[in-house]
């Protein structure tokens, strides 16, 4: 299988061909920020130093630590020191993981369950853990000539087997989220809990008693974005679930927070990269 370096290019080529990819990055390829993907994404870090802001929860990124995020969690990560940013990232399309999954072994559990007490998106793998990892990356990325299909096909579901098995099991951890501000974080919640609402940094400035300038500074030293930004991305995530379940573009934009369906169509197009009904259409498929 091809290693990807660019993880663009990744995601790109797990969604046009319904399948899974995987690059290995080592730098930025761009400022990118928040963002959304159609297929879901499996984070593993090698070098650690960042902080990871996956929808409304904050984490520190430390070397062996992995995240699993859906194709519905805006998410953004930012750098804290002036490493070399190794990564390992898996792009994988709903559509694939759902057909190789069973009715005994739900392949899609770490992505589609986010209701479970103390939910983390992170694991921190053992020395052992990580050594199994880049173990069925290495196969994977190897494989060549006679059967190398089969190989990557089972190298991989033996893969996520091994790391759904591994959420399972942590499912009443009490791993936390990381607070690296009180006040932001306390921003975070407020922000999601109201999301649906008119929601502006001057709202936010007289509800939590705070300046305007001071409250979108602590937010971006703290998350790597913008109020404003994080606002989007949040509802952008909300509307391509409604999307995704029929509801009609009409009524999306009204029940997402956008007052104006014009602006709707600009960011959801921004961010998703297709207007709101060709997404409905391909995800209708």
């Amino acid at each position: 299988m091809k290693e990807y370096k660019s993880c663009k290019e990744a995601v790109s080529d797990c969604i046009k061909n319904k399948y899974f990819s995987i690059a290995h990055l080592h730098t930025e390829e761009e400022t990118m920020s928040i963002h959304i993907h159609d297929c879901y994404e499996i984070y593993y870090s090698i070098s650690g130093g960042q902080q990871f802001l996956i929808a409304n929860k904050l984490y520190d990124i430390k070397p062996g630590d992995l995240f699993v995020i859906n194709q519905f969690e805006s998410h953004y990560v930012s750098q804290i020191n002036k490493q070399v940013h190794e990564r390992i990232v898996i792009s994988i399309h709903p559509d694939f993981l759902k057909s190789v999954s069973s009715s005994k072994t739900d392949l899609e559990y770490c992505f589609t369950h986010r209701n479970v007490e103390n939910f983390s998106h992170k694991i921190e793998l053992d020395k052992g853990q990580q050594n199994r990892f880049i173990y069925f990356i290495s196969k994977i990325l190897s494989a060549e000539g006679f059967g190398s299909d089969r190989i990557e096909y089972s190298c991989f579901i033996e893969l996520v087997t091994y790391l759904t098995k591994m959420f399972v099991d942590n499912k009443n951890s009490t791993l936390s989220y990381y607070k690296y501000n009180n006040q932001a974080q306390e921003i975070i919640s407020y922000i999601n809990d109201n999301v649906l609402k008119d929601i502006t940094v001057k709202h936010l400035a007289e509800h939590f008693f705070l300046s305007e300038s001071y409250i979108c500074r602590i937010f971006k030293q703290t998350t790597g974005t913008t109020i404003n930004k994080y606002i989007t991305a949040r509802r952008i995530s909300i509307a391509k679930s409604k999307l995704s379940n029929g509801t009609a573009i009409s009524d999306v934009y009204l029940q997402c927070g956008f007052n104006d369906y014009s602006n709707f169509l600009k960011s959801f197009k921004k961010a998703v990269g297709v207007s709101p009904k060709k997404y409905s259409t391909f995800s209708m498929d």
